[in-house]
């Protein structure tokens, strides 16, 4: 069996390569298999291939002219983190090799290529490949019939939050959803239920900011009869009540000192009381919380217990803005249309070319909740079959234009020579800059090195220097 029958030979390949000497013999190997082979020639130009077509399998160069392997690597598993990359390197270049593969690439070449080692290869990842969307396939259908909400968009980073939710929905880890009010922070969490091995059990939410704190505790954990005035009989919490299944706590960030305290040993333990209670409850729960505040800064701010952060942060998912989601908009809009209609009974009306430039030209501050209500509306007052950019009544919710930062110059200390003030400047600069990805990186000093640039010990040093503590 060849090769290309092996790993289905009319898949697309990315190579990324700088000679082009080589760049041709991969290419001709490639279709030699049926393969079709897309060609670059630094990071840069493949990530630009990366946002045109969506490649079966990567090969990259480690050393590119500009741009490398690694930042291609990267790139890739930003975009879909099931494309398999294969790295190739020269010899001497194995152990970069090896670090590659544990960022996240399949399989390494060594130069000179084989050809015939390569379409091996490259048959295994596309095989590969395809059955882990044959099984993402099935495992879609399955949580469908389960009743799991659709999640409707395209965008690079809705899938890569999506694609992470499904793979968390496997494992009883504690989830973490983060992201701006009217992003679907509740969708994903009942998505995350239905394709969990948990489906089959109760999903049960709670909003920690819409009940208040003195009633809180109660509906969380219930309470026996007499526990309080008013309380004739015994009421379950809602901790009891997802035995078995799911809890979710939206907006966990609004919840009191007290009850974190009381949330942690849930996590820990799966145990609680009832109020008025003494006998100790046992609930087989899966948590996943939701938060649209910095939890990071909470905890920095002594507002949020950094032991229960930990806790929950096993696994965060940022769920993503509207306005970074792209076409993903329109998607929506559709959608949220023919919704409207089919619960009224009539035509869906079409969004006429202004309509359409207009909810993608606006920046969507309330996100998806706002672009429902939106649409709804719109399509109530639509004329006849169609909804017109007016009846948008997107100006009228105009967003306030941001006040003009202050001069950086107003906050400098001006005493002094020149190279005094430039010295200080740049000294400020640094710490704000540093303490500003720290937080970012949840105060991870090898996190923030990556993410800054600089060797590991270089930032440690800096640390110290600026008083910024490390782990």
């Amino acid at each position: 069996m060849s090769a290309a029958s092996a790993g289905g030979g009319d898949a697309d390949v990315l190579v990324v390569e700088d000679r082009d000497s080589l760049r041709t013999m991969l290419r001709l190997a490639l279709q030699s298999q049926g393969y079709r082979a897309l060609e670059a020639r630094d990071q840069p130009e493949a990530e630009a291939l990366l946002t045109r077509h969506q490649p079966a399998v990567v090969i990259t160069d480690l050393r590119l002219p500009n741009g490398d392997g690694l930042g291609v690597l990267r790139a890739v598993k930003a975009a879909d983190a099931h494309i398999p990359v294969v790295v190739m390197t020269a010899y001497g270049g194995v152990q970069d090799a090896v670090a590659a593969m544990r960022d996240g690439a399949l399989d390494f070449l060594a130069k000179p290529v084989d050809p015939d080692h390569l379409l091996l290869v490259v048959g295994r990842a596309v095989a590969q490949q395809r059955l882990m969307r044959d099984h993402e396939r099935l495992l879609q259908e399955a949580a469908e019939r389960r009743g799991a909400p659709t999640i409707i968009g395209t965008a690079p980073v809705l899938t890569k939050a999506t694609q992470a939710m499904q793979r968390a929905a496997a494992t009883e880890i504690t989830v973490l959803l983060e992201g701006e009010s009217g992003t679907g922070k509740e969708l994903f969490a009942r998505a995350l239920h239905a394709w969990s091995p948990r489906a089959d059990g109760p999903f049960i939410a709670i909003n920690c900011a819409a009940i208040p704190e003195t009633l809180l505790e109660s509906e969380l954990f219930g309470y026996e009869k007499g526990a309080f005035t008013g309380a004739g009989q015994r009421k379950l919490g809602r901790v009891e009540l997802a035995h078995r299944g799911t809890l979710f706590l939206d907006e966990i960030g609004e919840l009191a000192p007290p009850l974190q305290a009381k949330v942690l040993r849930v996590l820990e333990t799966r145990e609680f009381e009832r109020l008025g209670g003494t006998a100790t409850i046992r609930a087989d729960v899966r948590l996943v919380a939701a938060t649209n505040r910095d939890l990071r800064r909470e905890v920095a701010e002594r507002r949020f217990r950094e032991d229960l952060f930990f806790r929950l942060s096993v696994m965060p998912i940022t769920v993503p803005p509207l306005r970074d989601r792209g076409d993903d908009v329109l998607l929506l809009a559709h959608y949220f249309v023919e919704r409207q209609a089919q619960a009224s009974g009539r035509t869906p009306p079409a969004l006429d070319a202004d309509a359409r430039a207009a909810l993608c030209a606006y920046h969507w501050p309330g996100n998806v909740r706002e672009l429902q209500n939106c649409l709804e509306r719109a399509a109530v007052l639509a004329d006849g079959d169609l909804i017109r950019a007016r009846h948008l009544r997107l100006r009228e919710a105009a967003v306030p234009q941001a006040a003009p930062p202050a001069p950086v110059v107003a906050a400098l200390d001006l005493q002094g020579s020149l190279a005094d003030v430039v010295a200080r400047a740049v000294e400020d600069a640094e710490r704000r800059k540093i303490a500003a990805v720290l937080a970012d990186a949840g105060n991870d000093p090898g996190r923030a090195a990556e993410l800054l640039g600089l060797p590991f010990r270089d930032l440690l040093a800096k640390m110290r220097a600026y008083g910024l503590g490390t782990r």
